[in-house]
C-alpha cells in the first residue's frame, strides 16, 4: 500500500473526525475544562482515557457498517440501522448541528473580542460567512482543508506543550496528580465521548476509500487517539494554571497570553479560527450530503446555492444562540439532554445492532 492510500485509509477519517469535534469548545479548551479539568486534574485524564476508548470502539463500529452498507450520508447509515427510528436521530442532529454552530460561532466572538477588541457579533458573522463557503464547494475541497489545517494543529499543540514545560514544568508535574475527593471523571468521560460522536454520521463521507474490515477497524481505533491526543497535549498545559484557569472563556487564549510571545499566540489563534470554521463546516455539511442522497435517488444534483440556502437556514438560528447565550452557557447547559440522546438513538444501536449484523452477518432489525 502506497503512503496516499494508507493516508486516505488510516488517517483522513481520524483527521476528519478531529476536525469536527475540535472547533468551538474543544479547541478554546472550555469543553476540557467544562469535562474533565473540573473534575480534578487527575480525573480529567482518566475521563480522556474513557472517551478516547468510547470513540475507538463506536468509530471502528461505525465505520465497517458504513463500508459494508455503502453507507456514506447519514440518512442512509441511520435507516439501515434503526428503520423507521432514523427520524428521531435527525431530529436530534439538527439540534446538535445549530447548538454546535452557535458555539463556534460564540467562540469565534470570544476569540476576536479578545485578542483585536472587535464586538462578538462581528466574529461570529466572519466565522459563519467562510462556513457557508466552504460547504458550497463540496467534499473534496473539505477533505484537502481538513487534513491540511488538523497537520497544522498538531504542530502548533506541541509547541505550546514545549514551550510551557519549559516555563513551568515544575507546577504541572505537581499539578498533574491532583485528585478531586468527588471527582466525577466517568460520567464526564461518558458525557464528553457521546454528544461529539455526532461527527460520526457527518463525517460518512470521507469513508469511501475503505475497502476491508481491517481497513475500517483501524481507522476508527485511530480515529480515536488522533481526535483526542491534541486535547490531552493542551489539557496538561493548562495545569500550569490550575485552578484559576477554569474560570476562563477562552482558557487556551489565557495560557498563550502568559507566555508573552505575540507572534506566536496570533499563530494560534489562527489556527484555533480555523478549527471554528472545520467544526461548522463539517456537520453542515453532513446535513447536505443527506440532501444530496435523497436528491441522487430521484435523479437530480444538489447545486452550490442549495448548499448554500440549507448551511444558512442552520447558521441564522445560530448567530441568535451565540449573541444570545454566550459560549460558557451554551457549552454548560445547552449538551446535556443531547448527550443523552446520542446514547439511546446511536451509541447503543451501534454496539448492540450493529455489532451483531457485522460479526455474525445478521440482516434483522
Amino acid at each position: 500500500m502506497d503512503i496516499l492510500n494508507f493516508y486516505k485509509k488510516y488517517l483522513l477519517p481520524g483527521f476528519v473526525f478531529q476536525s469536527i469535534v475540535i472547533g468551538g469548545g474543544y479547541g478554546t479548551g472550555r469543553e476540557l475544562v467544562e469535562f474533565f479539568l473540573s473534575e480534578g486534574p487527575a480525573g480529567g485524564y482518566l475521563g480522556m482515557l474513557v472517551a478516547t476508548v468510547i470513540w475507538g470502539v463506536i468509530l471502528a463500529l461505525g465505520f465497517e457498517l458504513a463500508r459494508l452498507g455503502g453507507h456514506y450520508d447519514y440518512r442512509t447509515f441511520l435507516s439501515a440501522l434503526l428503520g423507521r427510528g432514523w427520524m428521531a436521530f435527525e431530529v436530534l442532529y439538527v439540534l446538535s448541528v445549530i447548538l454546535t454552530s452557535a458555539v463556534v460561532g460564540s467562540a469565534s466572538g470570544e476569540l476576536l473580542n479578545e485578542t483585536i477588541g472587535w464586538p462578538r457579533i462581528v466574529g461570529t458573522l466572519i466565522l459563519i460567512s467562510l462556513v457557508a463557503l466552504f460547504t458550497c464547494w463540496g467534499t473534496s475541497l473539505i477533505e484537502k482543508f481538513f487534513s491540511v489545517w488538523s497537520l497544522g494543529l498538531y504542530v502548533v499543540y506541541f509547541v505550546v506543550i514545549v514551550l510551557v514545560l519549559r516555563e513551568s514544568s515544575d507546577i504541572v508535574l505537581s499539578n498533574i496528580t491532583v485528585w478531586k475527593q468527588d471527582s466525577g471523571w466517568l460520567l464526564g468521560g461518558l458525557k464528553y465521548a457521546a454528544y461529539n460522536l455526532a461527527a460520526l454520521p457527518a463525517m460518512l463521507f470521507a469513508l469511501r476509500h475503505l475497502e476491508h474490515r481491517r481497513e475500517a477497524f483501524g481507522a476508527g481505533m485511530l480515529a480515536g487517539v488522533i481526535a483526542m491526543f491534541p486535547g490531552m497535549l493542551i489539557y496538561t498545559a493548562f495545569l500550569a494554571n490550575y485552578p484559576a484557569i477554569t474560570q476562563e472563556a477562552i482558557p487556551a487564549n489565557f495560557v498563550l497570553t502568559g507566555l508573552g510571545m505575540p507572534w506566536f499566540q496570533t499563530l494560534f489563534q489562527i489556527i484555533l479560527f480555523g478549527t471554528f470554521i472545520e467544526t461548522g463546516t463539517g456537520l453542515i455539511h453532513g446535513f447536505n450530503e443527506r440532501i444530496a442522497g435523497v436528491m441522487k435517488e430521484r435523479g437530480r444534483t444538489m447545486s452550490r446555492w442549495q448548499r448554500l440556502g440549507v448551511t444558512a437556514g442552520f447558521l441564522v438560528v445560530a448567530i441568535w444562540m451565540a449573541d444570545r447565550f454566550g459560549l460558557i452557557q451554551l457549552i454548560s447547559r445547552g449538551y446535556g439532554l443531547i448527550t443523552y440522546g446520542y446514547w439511546v438513538l446511536f451509541l447503543l444501536p451501534i454496539l448492540v445492532i450493529g455489532s451483531r449484523r457485522i460479526f455474525t452477518g445478521s440482516r434483522s432489525q
